[in-house]
């Protein structure tokens, strides 16, 4: 018999004859067998003679894989990574691929990845695992029992299981606004953090299709990331790179933070799968390593030959000696014993043969060997926008599709900042509504596959359906705040009852029932408005109503100027099919107007108007001057009261002139419509994904050409209806220097066969030298030049799409004198095809799948019962021409404002009796007291500890604008005015650890391209003064920690050590009743848990147990303490005494022994004399199977008897039914 060599670790055991080579051979030798031309060839021979002693023995003893982990310095060091790449949401829902439901689709199914990963680490401790998408982990944790989840805390302690990325889901980067991506992975990051203690330290990015200068310096070096690593760039780039080994990089995001925002990038050689040949999924076609000899088609060094060619393929193009294999793809492990058993002989059989050297790895362990090379890296800056894949495949169509889930998304997260605002305000209600549900929504809209419009159509409607459930909770919430708010903040001792407030989420088509409906005597409109920013801001409130005899005061209670202009029929027509596709009933009123009036609204806080009818002969509204181009004979008509107006023509129906005669800006501009026709092509075809155009076609008016001019002391409007299915109104509000578009476009025609992608440009006659500039993000802007690449001399083969970048926030262009700025409500695609242009696409509708694997048109649809309609959007872009040098002032604070529109809650109720019992007005910050107009609030929340989230953010960048572009302070005592800050901690930017920890634990990269900048940021928070400093363009986080609540007429409550003192609170009726803060007792309360554990964990844990307890009745009893004196009076004078007792649990005894079954529940089974009818066998093997499991192959030995019990079966009882029967009794 031959004996296998013995090695450190344990995994499969197989027999192993070129293992049992090393017994005759000294592994030395063989080990530097990439220095021996004769060693491969002594190898096959030992193997050969092996194989045959094998089979002539007869039998060979089994061996252990070695795979414990060990770097070898003089050698190509291969890190094997295992991952999972699973999309929350995609194809499937993200419930689906959770479950595994919906296979038809895709046989996917995440809770079978993780039950079988977790299953494979337990089985070997050098085995290692990454896990990115907490919206799953979490959904399976919560599953978990006990006594499995302190087995994965283990594993994630050891850094078996590392959490990488740690977000909700693998983020966009194009299509998500960058609070919306610190506010996802600050969510996954926490529950990481309260679940494990752990910190994730680098990202794993491997699908997003582009990556973003605020993912490397944002979402990379900001939250404590090391390094980060991703798979798609241009098949240019990628091919330049690796010829030069500049794959990987040191990625420099932000021009303004400059080296402190710095991260290590590293950039898959290929795609985010093993090299060819190394995918082991149960239904892949790799070849495994077959190393039994007792076994055809052994190949174990074939194997280990490919191994180590493609590592060597990989070092080639790589710098220092490691490597990194990722191992694994889209929803893989789901047998993960498949994958880990050939990676364990990978590892045994290829450090063996000493060519190379693998080993079980993870991003962290490879960053970290990345660091100890010493080596200066080349230094990235900007993004690496656009990608695409190859020749004509660029991937900038998502950048606009799916345009209304697009704009959900982004209104529906400036909703959840507010409301989280609010929530804090009134204190979070753990047993009532909160803003949780919403903020899941939103984080997992966030993924790669959702808001990028990329998935298919079910589960955009999956994704809207958790947002709208969220925004329902989150509703609740805003409403009961504003009315505790408005109600707190009164003086007088008046009674009154709870304000229902309503809000409008359809306001945009002009759906909102409380403002059309009709006031009737003694009653009015009251509207709450709430501005979530910083500073005072004044804008104009419209709202749909149904009379023309209304009035508008103030908080006050003064009249204001208010504006009426009425609702084309287009607009109505719209409204009304929308309201009953998303509503599923005909709305029951039509309103005539909109009314229009300026809100004066201070920072944190809201302002009260009251609408009230009034008599034709008292003093309302004023109603807007109709003007068409039909009633005059003037060739220029113009829009505008104020400082900005705009020239149209009026036989063309265009704008032609922009004139602000405040900045004395005077120039030429147009606006028109354009549509590409995407390409059908089966080679590669315009898709949800790829934006390939075929031709460009101008949109033309259908007939004449007329529009509508309204004015008012307000705002002008033009009404242009460009054809049946664009309609577009041009705003100039008469305090404002932009002009606001609102479009109106589709359904899209395809009745002509042709997929149809609509654009919009605004030109004027700029000589901008190919140049214009996009956001990232809705932060940085970046400089962009047309047909050109900063990392590589670009081969242009698609002069449109390949100049296409992702819009946030806005675009502009400059000529030296003078800026063109665009800012848009939603992300959207843009570029600057013509110099003095911008152009921005608005809406897609195709008819061709771009095979990127949604296998799915991209032709939306609107249903109402089985009328179906193509898709219909409307939002909004801004435009304003300013000066050069003072358009960042406008880009910056009005994108502010863009972002964080003014929040309005409705109620009807008696003004006089509003004004005399409620608020009308509040701040949350103190009266004398504004945040600098660069800088905003991007986070306001507490947390389910009592502890405040505070982000601030500052606007500008480095160099931006001379006056803004400073360092910024605020004040966190004018902030909380009312409240006393107890501890203020800075955080990172994900709240998972402390700022100054994250900084001293910062790898520090050598670069080839040393910048010598001086970098401005904030320094500490002096704890007496509490001042916060921002330099341009830094986001500061910090825990904050309050004392207690100091209610204006109220004295401040005492405190003492476990809870605060309590008080008399008088109400305004003048009782009074108990004031007690338990907030402190509470943060020192352990809550009860009880598990619920299974069966057969519950069995395991008594197994062998002698010692047991019942309840201590005597805690129960004594809620006080006794005197001692007085304990023989009570029933418990022996507290605690000892008692045998045969324990039955679950109709088990367990004792020291083990677990058994009770002998009286078999009694019955032992008497029974014979079974006479299938009922009585069936109620024979049900009382049997009370003890099935201490029976080997129970189902085969009860053959006999189940057969009786089928259907049509006759009742023959023989011998086989008698030895079946005696045998189970």
């Amino acid at each position: 018999m031959i004996t296998g060599a013995k090695h450190p670790s344990s995994s499969t055991l197989v027999p192993d004859p070129f293992l049992l080579g090393f017994v005759f051979f000294k592994p030395r030798c063989i080990r530097h067998s990439h220095q021996e031309p004769n060693t491969m060839k002594r190898l096959l021979n030992i193997s050969a003679l092996l194989l045959i002693l094998c089979f002539w023995v007869g039998e060979c003893k089994f061996m252990v894989y070695d795979t414990s982990q060990r770097i070898q310095s003089d050698k190509i060091n291969v890190h094997l990574v295992p991952h999972s790449h699973d999309d929350v949401g995609w194809l499937k829902t993200v419930d689906q691929y959770y479950t595994g439901a919906n296979n038809s689709i895709r046989g996917a199914c995440v809770q079978n990845v993780l039950d079988s990963v977790i299953s494979a680490l337990l089985d070997d401790k050098n085995r290692k695992f990454i896990y990115v998408e907490m919206a799953f982990f979490q959904r399976w944790w919560n599953q978990q029992s006990e006594l499995l989840k302190a087995k994965v805390k283990e594993l994630v302690n050891t850094g078996q299981l590392e959490f990488i990325n740690g977000g909700m889901c693998m983020h966009d980067e194009a299509t998500p606004h960058y609070i919306d991506l610190i506010d996802q992975t600050t969510l996954g990051h926490m529950f990481i953090h309260r679940e494990f203690g752990q910190k994730p330290r680098v990202g794993w990015q491997i699908d997003p299709f582009g990556h973003s200068s605020v993912q490397a310096y944002l979402l990379g070096a900001e939250v404590g990331f090391d390094s980060l690593f991703f798979a798609r760039m241009d098949y240019q780039d990628r091919e330049k790179r690796k010829s030069e080994k500049t794959l990987e990089v040191v990625w420099q995001g932000s021009k303004s933070l400059g080296s402190s925002s710095q991260v290590f990038t590293g950039i898959f050689p290929r795609h985010y799968d093993p090299p060819d040949g190394f995918t082991f999924e149960i239904n892949d076609v790799s070849p495994p390593i077959q190393d039994d000899a007792l076994l055809f088609d052994y190949n174990v060094q074939e194997r280990v030959n490919d191994f180590v060619a493609a590592a060597i393929a990989q070092a080639n193009v790589t710098r220092t000696n490691h490597i990194m294999w990722a191992m694994g793809t889209d929803f893989r492990y789901q047998y993960a014993v498949s994958w880990f058993r050939q990676m364990d002989k990978f590892i045994h059989y290829v450090n063996l043969d000493g060519r190379v050297n693998a080993l079980y790895s993870t991003p962290s362990i490879y960053t970290d060997a990345k660091y100890a090379a010493d080596e200066a890296w080349p230094l990235k800056t900007d993004d690496f926008f656009p990608y695409a894949d190859k020749v004509n495949t660029y991937w900038t169509g998502y950048f606009t599709s799916r345009p209304t889930f697009k704009g959900y998304v982004r209104t529906m997260s400036s909703y959840y900042v507010a409301a989280r605002q609010l929530e804090f305000y009134k204190g979070r209600n753990d047993s009532g509504s909160n803003t949780d549900t919403l903020a899941n929504a939103l984080a997992i809209a966030q993924h790669h596959d959702a808001v990028s419009g990329t998935q298919r159509q079910h589960v955009a409607a999956d994704y809207a359906l958790r947002i709208a459930k969220g925004y329902a909770e989150t509703e609740e919430v805003v409403a009961s705040s504003l009315a505790f708010l408005t109600s707190l903040r009164s003086s007088g001792n008046h009674e009154n009852s709870v304000t229902k407030f309503q809000q409008c989420p359809l306001l945009n088509i002009s759906y909102c029932p409380p403002s059309e409906a009709d006031l009737g005597d003694g009653k009015s409109l009251v509207i709450v408005v709430y501005n979530p920013l910083g500073w005072k801001r004044e804008e104009v409130v419209r709202i749909p109503v149904s009379s023309h005899e209304l009035i508008v005061l103030d908080s006050d209670g003064k009249e204001i100027d208010s504006q009426l202009l009425p609702i084309f029929n287009a607009s109505l027509n719209m409204r009304n099919y929308h309201v009953k596709a998303y509503l599923g009933r005909t709305p029951t009123s039509t309103p005539q107007y909109w009314l229009g009036f300026t809100a004066s609204v201070p920072p944190l806080g809201f302002s009260t108007y009251i609408i009230s009818r009034v008599k034709h002969t008292d003093a309302r509204s004023t109603m807007s001057t109709v003007w068409t181009s039909d009633s005059t004979s003037d060739k220029i008509v113009v829009a505008g009261g104020g400082n900005l107006k705009l020239h149209y023509a009026t036989d063309e129906g265009k704008i032609t002139h922009y004139i602000n005669s405040r900045s004395l800006v005077e120039e030429s501009m147009e606006h028109s419509y354009n549509y590409y026709s995407g390409h059908n092509s089966t080679n590669q075809a315009s898709g949800a994904y790829i934006f390939r155009p075929n031709s460009k076609f101008p949109i033309q008016s259908e007939g004449k050409k007329t529009f509508a001019v309204l004015k008012g002391p307000i705002m002008d409007e033009v009404h242009q209806e460009l054809n049946s299915w664009i309609y577009q109104v041009t705003r100039v509000y008469k305090e404002k220097e932009h002009a606001e578009v609102e479009f109106t476009i589709g359904p899209i025609p395809i009745d002509d066969g042709i997929g149809k992608e609509i654009t919009t440009q605004i030109t004027t006659t700029f000589k901008t030298n190919r140049t214009f500039y996009t956001d990232s993000n809705g932060r940085d802007f970046i400089k962009r030049v047309r047909d050109f690449r900063t990392d590589w001399d670009l081969q242009v083969n698609e002069p449109v799409a390949g100049n296409y970048y992702p819009i946030n926030l806005g675009a502009y262009v400059e000529d030296g004198t003078m800026e063109l700025s665009v800012l848009v409500d939603r992300a959207v695609g843009g570029s600057s095809l013509v110099d003095g242009q911008i152009e921005l696409m608005l809406h897609r509708r195709l008819l061709f799948d771009d095979a990127k694997g949604v296998g799915e048109v991209l032709n939306e649809t609107i249903c109402v019962l089985n009328d179906c309609k193509g898709l219909m959007v409307q939002g909004k872009f801004y435009i304003r021409i300013d000066p050069m040098g003072d358009g960042a002032k406008w880009r910056r604070t009005f994108g502010q404002e863009i972002y964080s529109p003014l929040l309005l809650a409705f109620a009807e109720q008696d003004g006089n009796d509003w004004k005399n019992s409620h608020a009308s007005s509040f701040s949350m910050i103190d009266a004398s007291y504004s945040l600098p107009n660069n800088t905003a609030i991007i986070t306001l929340q507490e947390l389910e500890s009592g502890t405040v989230l505070l982000r601030l953010a500052h606007l500008y960048e480095v160099g931006e604008d001379k006056d803004y572009s400073v360092m910024a302070s605020v004040e966190l005592k004018k902030l909380f005015p009312d409240r006393k800050i107890s501890k203020v901690i800075e955080m990172n930017l994900s709240g998972n650890q402390e700022r100054g920890e994250m900084e001293k634990k910062r790898l520090k990269w050598k670069t080839k391209d040393s910048s010598k900048a001086k970098i401005v940021r904030g320094g500490g928070v002096d704890p007496e003064k509490l001042v916060v400093e921002l330099g341009p363009m830094e986001i500061r986080t910090f825990f904050i920690d309050f004392d207690h609540l100091m209610i204006t007429w109220c004295e401040p409550v005492s405190k003492a050590p476990y809870r605060l003192a309590p008080s008399e609170l008088q109400e305004l009726d003048g009782s009074f009743r108990m004031c007690i803060d338990y907030g402190e007792l509470n943060k020192l309360t352990i809550k009860n848990r009880y598990p619920l554990l299974g069966i057969d964990d519950l069995f395991d844990q008594l197994q062998g147990s002698t010692w047991f307890s019942k309840i201590d009745l005597r805690s129960g009893y004594h809620q006080l303490r006794v005197y001692e004196d007085d304990h023989s009076q009570d029933g418990f004078q022996n507290q605690i005494w000892p008692l045998r007792v045969i324990v039955q649990f679950l109709g088990h005894i367990v004792n020291e022994n083990g677990v058994h079954v009770d002998p009286a529940k078999i009694e019955a089974v032992k008497n029974w004399s014979t079974l006479k009818t299938p009922t009585e066998i069936r109620s024979f093997l049900g009382l049997v199977g009370y003890y099935r499991l201490y029976i080997s192959n129970f189902p085969r030995i009860a053959i006999p008897l189940t057969s009786l019990t089928q259907k049509e079966s006759p009742y023959e009882w023989g011998p086989k039914q008698e030895d079946a029967f005696q045998t189970l009794k």
